[in-house]
């Protein structure tokens, strides 16, 4: 048995890198859970894993460090001493770069001072596409194996029959407005877009939070903004709580399409979730969206938008909608035959990690 630290153990992406018919001999250590008992999607916060007391205290049961997420929890000089302290017990660090640019920072020089501690020191690296390959060989002249992400549903929501919808739906899902997401542009676009188009609707989802004064996310001049929007006839504004994973699964079947309003990014899970339920995306050209799952693509990035390339992604994928065309969609056994490549991929490189 091969014994992972991996950080965060309980994150969907890292859940569904083992073997999935758990023939697997790698074990993923569980996430130890802090005091207050915190969690934010994708695991326990912050994660204890990443504590040079914790590495002392545990170094004896794991064989590798495998970091994903969660390291922008800490300060720099703590990621240098966890660094140090795997280094003391021998344990090889391995680091799947998702994010060549946190999404939930407007300045990317806190997330760039870590990956200049993490690229450096992990024995090996992975990410999702090629691009971003290119992007760590450019940045840091290191080189990173390309392994794609896992699926993000459950096999019985993959293999469930799509519904079928006589309405052409455009969502987008603002959430809770974080820091790469700008969609009053994206919004002003397709509102001119969707009233062009007999049959379709724009549905636009903001989370209730950034209405409560008391709320982290409380941004109500933003919030007046999306509210206008419930003006146009072809609009369905929703403000609402977070979904749970079954509700976002339902919404996603539910549209047609979903635009991601993101300025900057890099890889999107929203986007796999969308593969694994047939539902079309259009994606901003500021990451890699296009090389990880099949999208249409528009002109958004930190200082540029364009709205022509917007409307004419909308209608082009209107146009296939119109013709019967289905987007592109994940099957059971193709996402279960890469899932087992990505289990065997880990392992092998934990085995030569350790080699």
């Amino acid at each position: 048995m091969l014994r992972v630290a991996s950080v965060p153990a309980s994150h969907l992406y890292v859940r569904h890198l083992s073997d999935p018919d758990d023939a697997d001999p790698v074990r993923r250590l569980p996430d130890p859970v802090p005091a207050d008992g915190r969690k934010v999607p994708g695991g326990w916060w912050p994660p204890l894993m990443l504590d040079p007391a914790w590495i002392q205290a545990h170094h004896a049961e794991f064989e590798v460090f495998h970091v994903h997420f969660g390291f922008d929890a800490i300060d720099p000089v703590v990621l240098r001493d966890v660094l140090d302290a795997l280094a003391t017990h021998r344990k090889p660090l391995v680091y799947t770069v998702h994010d060549l640019r946190n999404p939930h920072h407007r300045d990317p020089d806190a997330h760039e001072r870590h990956q200049d501690l993490l690229v450096p020191a992990a024995e090996r690296l992975v990410t999702l596409t090629e691009g971003a390959a290119q992007t760590v060989a450019d940045r840091w002249g290191r080189r990173a194996d390309v392994l794609p992400h896992p699926h993000v549903l459950s096999r019985e929501r993959i293999s469930r029959r799509r519904s079928q919808h006589d309405m052409f739906v455009v969502g987008v899902h603002v959430k809770s407005l974080r820091a790469n997401m700008d969609p009053f542009p994206v919004l002003d676009s397709l509102v001119r877009t969707i009233a062009d188009l007999p049959g379709a609707v724009l549905r636009v989802d903001v989370h209730d939070e950034i209405f409560d004064v008391d709320n982290h996310w409380y941004a109500p001049a933003a919030g007046e903004a999306l509210l206008q929007y419930g003006r146009y006839p072809w609009v369905d504004l929703r403000v609402h709580p977070y979904f749970s994973d079954s509700e976002l699964w339902d919404y996603l079947s539910d549209i047609t399409v979903s635009v991601l309003p993101y300025r900057f990014g890099t890889h999107s899970g929203w986007l796999e979730a969308c593969y694994d339920l047939g539902t079309a995306v259009i994606a901003p050209n500021c990451g890699f969206y296009p090389q990880q799952r099949p999208c249409e693509v528009f002109e958004f990035t930190e200082t540029s938008f364009d709205a022509a390339t917007l409307d004419r992604s909308t209608r082009a994928l209107y146009d296939r909608f119109q013709s019967g065309q289905s987007a592109p969609r994940a099957t059971w056994p193709g996402r279960r035959a890469e899932r087992a490549g990505l289990a065997s991929a880990h392992r092998a490189l934990y085995e030569e990690v350790l080699a």
